[in-house]
C-alpha cells in the first residue's frame, strides 16, 4: 500500500498502526504540503456494512463537535474500489497507556490531563456524543504551543449522535471491560455517564498506576464492573490527594444517579482541586523517552515548472544527437508529447489550486462556524447545568419542609382538638389555647417557607428549559449547517480528485516519455554531459519508484507539490 494515491489525493507514505476498525497510514496531500492520518477499513471487515456505518460516523460525530482536545477530522470517503477512508491530523505523541505503563503519576499532571479530557467530553456530550469507548489508548498526550500534556481523545469509532438499531443489535455489549461502565456491561445503550465512568477508571489509574478492577477472563471482568466495589485509592497509595479520591470514587459509582450530574459538574470539582494544589510544574523523569520526530519534509521541487525544465533537456539532447533535424519519428512524437503534458500539466496545476484553495477556504469558515456554535452550547450548557443542580438542591429542601410541614399538620390539628374539646368543656385553661395557636402558626410558616421553595425550584425550572431550547435551536442549527456543509465540500473534494486523477495519468506519461528518450539517447557521447544534469535535477540518483510510476531518472515531482 505505500506509495498508493488514496482517492486521488492522498498518497501513502508509512504504516502507523492498526486498530479495531482501520490500519492506519501516514498520508500527504498530493497537492498541498498537508501530512495527515489516513486509516483506511481492514480488508476483512469490508463486507461489514455495520462497521462501516460506525466510521462514517466517526467522522461526522468528531467534526460537529470541533474542539481542541479532539482529533481534527479533515476528508472522509470511498475509494474507487469501494475501500471506506478518514483523514485525520497528523499527530506525534504518546498514548496515555504508555505513561501510565511508568506507574501513578504527579498529582498536579493526572488532574491536569482529566480536566482537558473532561473539557472535551462536556463539548461532546452538549452536541449529543458520547464517545463509548474511552480509555487509555485511545488518549494521546502531544506538545502544541509550547505546553505539553495536550490532550487529543482519538478514535469516536463508537460514537453514537442517535442510536441507529440497525446498526448494533438489543443488548449487544460494546467498549473495552477495563473502562466499561456498569449500564453497558449490562448491554444497555450507553449514555454521558458512561464516559464519566471511563474518567473515573483513568483517573483511578494515573493516582494509582493500577486499574480499579482487573481479571484475565472478559465475563469476570463485565461482572465485577457490574456489582464489585472499587478499592480506595488510599489504600494503594497512601499519599494519595482525599479530595481526588472522593472524585475518583465518585465517578466509580455504580448507580448513575450518585455519579456527576454531567461533565461540566465534574469540571468545576477539578478546577476546584487544581486550585488547591501546588502551582510548581511536576517534573518529568530524567528516563523520559525524547520526542517523536516531525514527519519527513516533502521532496523539494517547483513542481510541474520542472517537467518543462526536464523537457527542454531532452530538446537539447535530441538537437545534439540529430543536428541534421533527421530524429526518429517516435523520439520526435515523444518529445512533442512531453511539452505537451508539461504545458496541460501546468495549466491542470492552476485549476487545481484554485479548487484546493476554495475548499480550504470552506473548511476553515466551517470549523469557526462550528467552533463558535460549540462555544455557545458549551456556555449555555454550563448554565444549565449549574441552573439544574441548583433546582435539585432547591427539591431536596421541598421535600425536607414538606415532611416537616406533615409533622406541624399534625401537631396543629391534634392541638386544636384539644382546644375545641377544653371549649366545649368550659375549661379555663389559657395555655390550651396558646399551644393550638403556635401549633398553627407554626404549620402556617412551614406552608409559607415550601410555597417560596416551590416557587424558587419552579423559576429555576423554567430557566433550565429555556436554556435548554436555546441549546436544542443551536445544535439543530449546527446540524443543518454540517449537512449543507458536507455537500459542499463533497463536491468541492470530488472536482479535485477528478483534476487529481487527470494529473497523476500526466505524471504516468511524463514518467514513461522520459524513460523512452532517454533509453534512446543516454548512450550517445555527445548528450552524456545532459544526461548528468538530468540525473543530477532527479537527485543524481533513480528515486524510489512508485507501484504505477517508474522512471531510471526519477518520477516527475507531483502535481502540485510546494517546497517544504
Amino acid at each position: 500500500m505505500i506509495g498508493k494515491v488514496v482517492a486521488g489525493r492522498y498518497r501513502l507514505e508509512a504504516r502507523l498502526g492498526e486498530g479495531g476498525m482501520g490500519v492506519v497510514y501516514r498520508a500527504r496531500h498530493v497537492l498541498i504540503d498537508r501530512v495527515v492520518a489516513l486509516k483506511l477499513i481492514r480488508p476483512d471487515l469490508r463486507g461489514e456494512t455495520h462497521l462501516r456505518a460506525w466510521m462514517l460516523r466517526e467522522a461526522r460525530a468528531a467534526n460537529r463537535v470541533d474542539h481542541a482536545h479532539i482529533i481534527d477530522i479533515h476528508d472522509i470517503g470511498e475509494t474507487e474500489d469501494g475501500e471506506l477512508y478518514l483523514v485525520m491530523e497528523y499527530l506525534v505523541g504518546t498514548a496515555l497507556s504508555a505513561e501510565l505503563a511508568r506507574g501513578p503519576m504527579p498529582m498536579p499532571r493526572a488532574v491536569d490531563i482529566l480536566e482537558q479530557m473532561c473539557a472535551a467530553l462536556a463539548r461532546a456530550h452538549d452536541l449529543g456524543v458520547i464517545h463509548r469507548d474511552l480509555k487509555s489508548d485511545n488518549i494521546l498526550l502531544t506538545a502544541r504551543g509550547g505546553r505539553k500534556d495536550f490532550v487529543k481523545i482519538l478514535d469516536f469509532g463508537l460514537a453514537a449522535i442517535a442510536r441507529d438499531p440497525r446498526l448494533a443489535p438489543k443488548g449487544a455489549v460494546f467498549g473495552t471491560p477495563e473502562y466499561m461502565s456498569p449500564e453497558q456491561a449490562r448491554g444497555e445503550e450507553a449514555t454521558p455517564h458512561a464516559d464519566l465512568y471511563a474518567l473515573g477508571v483513568l483517573f483511578f489509574e494515573m493516582l494509582t498506576g493500577q486499574l480499579p478492577f482487573r481479571s484475565s477472563d472478559r465475563e469476570t471482568l463485565l461482572e465485577m464492573q457490574r456489582s464489585s466495589q472499587p478499592p480506595r485509592p488510599r489504600s494503594i497509595r497512601p499519599d494519595a490527594n482525599p479530595q481526588a479520591e472522593a472524585i475518583t470514587l465518585r465517578l466509580l459509582e455504580k448507580d448513575i444517579r450518585k455519579r456527576y450530574r454531567d461533565a461540566h459538574h465534574l469540571q468545576e470539582e477539578l478546577k476546584a482541586l487544581q486550585r488547591s494544589l501546588p502551582a510548581a510544574a511536576w517534573d518529568l523523569d530524567q528516563n523520559d523517552a525524547a520526542p517523536l520526530p516531525p514527519p519527513p519534509p516533502p521532496p523539494q521541487t517547483a513542481g510541474v515548472i520542472e517537467w518543462a525544465s526536464r523537457a527542454a533537456l531532452f530538446s537539447r539532447m535530441v538537437s545534439r544527437a540529430y543536428p541534421s533535424g533527421n530524429a526518429p519519428p517516435d523520439i520526435t512524437s515523444g518529445l512533442a508529447q512531453m511539452w505537451d503534458l508539461a504545458a496541460r500539466a501546468n495549466r491542470l496545476e492552476g485549476e487545481v489550486a484554485s479548487y484546493t484553495r476554495k475548499l480550504d477556504s470552506l473548511e476553515r469558515r466551517g470549523r469557526a462556524l462550528r467552533a463558535e456554535i460549540g462555544r455557545k452550547v458549551e456556555e449555555l450548557a454550563h448554565e444549565e447545568s449549574r441552573v439544574m443542580r441548583e433546582a435539585a438542591a432547591d427539591g431536596e429542601d421541598v421535600e425536607k419542609v414538606r415532611v416537616e410541614l406533615g409533622a406541624a399538620e399534625k401537631v396543629a390539628g391534634s392541638a386544636r382538638q384539644l382546644a375545641e374539646t377544653a371549649i366545649r368543656q368550659g375549661a379555663a385553661d389559657p395555655s390550651v389555647y396558646e399551644r393550638a395557636g403556635a401549633a398553627a402558626a407554626t404549620a402556617q410558616a412551614k406552608r409559607e417557607q415550601l410555597g417560596r421553595y416551590e416557587a424558587k425550584k419552579n423559576t429555576r425550572e423554567v430557566i433550565a428549559r429555556d436554556l435548554r431550547r436555546q441549546i436544542d435551536d443551536l445544535r439543530s442549527q449546527l446540524g443543518r449547517y454540517a449537512e449543507a456543509l458536507e455537500e459542499d465540500l463533497a463536491q468541492g473534494r470530488e472536482k479535485v480528485a477528478g483534476r487529481t486523477r487527470e494529473g497523476l495519468a500526466f505524471e504516468k506519461s511524463f514518467s514513461d516519455l522520459s524513460n523512452t528518450l532517454l533509453a534512446h539517447l543516454r548512450n550517445k557521447p555527445e548528450c552524456r554531459d545532459l544526461v548528468t544534469e538530468l540525473l543530477t535535477q532527479s537527485g543524481g540518483q533513480p528515486s524510489v519508484p512508485q507501484p504505477s510510476l517508474t522512471a531510471d531518472v526519477g518520477e516527475p515531482k507531483p502535481l502540485g507539490a510546494r517546497p517544504a
